[in-house]
């Protein structure tokens, strides 16, 4: 499993404003596979709760479309500032918006309207982007940018609602907010001390740092998207053994021959693939013995090794439900579900050996408990996150 072409890493975090349930800021991504690109959507509704993220998803959901469709940005804007419901407070319907529409040959173009600017972080050196302003025909008091310009490898283009430049707004400290410069520099530092930080993990990190700044009480919505083009991170994540015994030793040589991360997830798979490559397979005993999740074991050449379908199916509710894996207790279904966040191309061998503990005589072979887990794992990577996920039944 090699490749020598780029990936595009989208991922974002937010947090709601202090004592609202929902925040007003909505990020969505969409992949338009036959064109090789993905476009991401940050869209920050007028106020804040419930009547902000109505705004703010109407937005999003009608900006990805006509994005992906490659509609003309002022016939799409006039039609977004159309549809909005008015308020019937300050009598206006707004909501910000930026597109973030990238290649996998790393052309781009940004849109944006009301949002903070962007911000492009090239590692070694800076690029100017030099952006158009278009104003609507019915809309002539509201400006969008239009920019286009090409990322190389470790580009990140990092962007955010209000909520973060203005963080802090009023304090001694921040009279006028956090302020753009700073986002740039707090960014710079991060990425020069973790060159490979990934896009979850950089958006993380500077929500919580705005936070920080905001007094640790959100004043507003904060939300950073984060779009990384860059070299793919691979896993191989092996499941299952062979439905024919003679095929042990093809899967043991895919294991030896894959390069980037490598997981394995079940015992009898483990202990297969340790026979035939000559290691020892340790229990880890470190993991505290009353989580729900058997304990990991190790094994050299392996990043990971763990029981297999009460693990997966585990993953699966993380990835399905959303976690933050800093927040949680260390487990081996939670670190399964972070390498899997933080790799780019997925790919699973599964083996189509009947266990005996897990399938039912009543269910048909096809729907066996492990292959469908793996099937909505894939789902959910690929919708939800973007990632590219092959599927292997050996």
């Amino acid at each position: 499993m090699t490749t020598t072409e780029s990936f595009i890493e989208v991922d974002s975090y937010q947090r709601a404003k202090h004592g609202q349930m929902i925040s007003g800021d909505v990020f969505l991504s969409q992949k338009v596979p036959q064109e090789g690109r993905i476009v991401s959507v940050l869209s920050d509704g007028l106020g804040s709760g419930v009547k902000a993220s109505v705004l703010a998803s109407m937005t999003a959901t009608m900006a990805l479309k006509f994005a992906a469709s490659a509609m003309d940005i002022r016939r799409s804007a006039e039609i977004i500032m159309d549809t909005l419901p008015i308020c019937s407070v300050r009598k206006i319907s707004y909501s910000t918006f930026t597109v973030v529409d990238m290649a996998s040959t790393g052309e781009t173009r940004i849109i944006e309207h009301g949002n903070p600017p962007f911000l492009l972080i090239r590692p070694n050196g800076e690029l100017h982007i030099e952006k158009t302003e278009v104003r609507p025909e019915r809309w002539q008091d509201r400006v969008i940018s239009f920019s286009t310009f090409d990322v190389q490898r470790e580009d990140r283009i990092v962007f955010f609602s209000d909520g973060i430049t203005q963080a802090g707004m009023g304090e001694f400290r921040t009279p006028l907010g956090w302020g753009l410069d700073n986002v740039e520099k707090f960014i710079r530092e991060k990425i020069d001390r973790y060159p490979y930080i990934s896009a979850r993990e950089l958006s993380r990190l500077l929500v919580a740092r705005a936070e920080e700044v905001d007094g640790l009480s959100a004043k507003d919505d904060i939300t950073c998207g984060v779009v990384y083009f860059r070299s793919p991170r691979q896993l191989l994540v092996i499941t299952g053994a062979p439905y024919n015994r003679l095929h042990d030793r093809d899967l043991a040589k895919m294991a030896e021959r894959t390069h980037g991360r490598k997981v394995i997830c079940g015992g009898t798979t483990a202990n297969i693939l340790a026979r035939l490559l000559g290691r020892e397979l340790q229990i880890d005993m470190r993991q505290q013995l009353h989580s729900k999740i058997p304990p990991s074991a190790r094994m050299e050449g392996f990043d990971l090794v763990t029981e297999g379908t009460l693990t997966l199916g585990e993953v699966l509710r993380l990835l399905e439900e959303g976690f933050a894996p800093e927040e949680m207790e260390s487990n081996p279904a939670v670190r399964l579900a972070a390498m899997l966040l933080d790799s780019d191309i997925v790919k699973f061998a599964v083996g189509t050996r009947i266990n005996e503990a897990h399938q039912d005589p009543n269910i048909p072979v096809e729907l066996d408990l492990r292959r469908n887990i793996v099937k909505r794992i894939a789902q959910v990577l690929e919708t939800k996150h973007m990632k590219r996920v092959l599927i292997q039944y050996v």
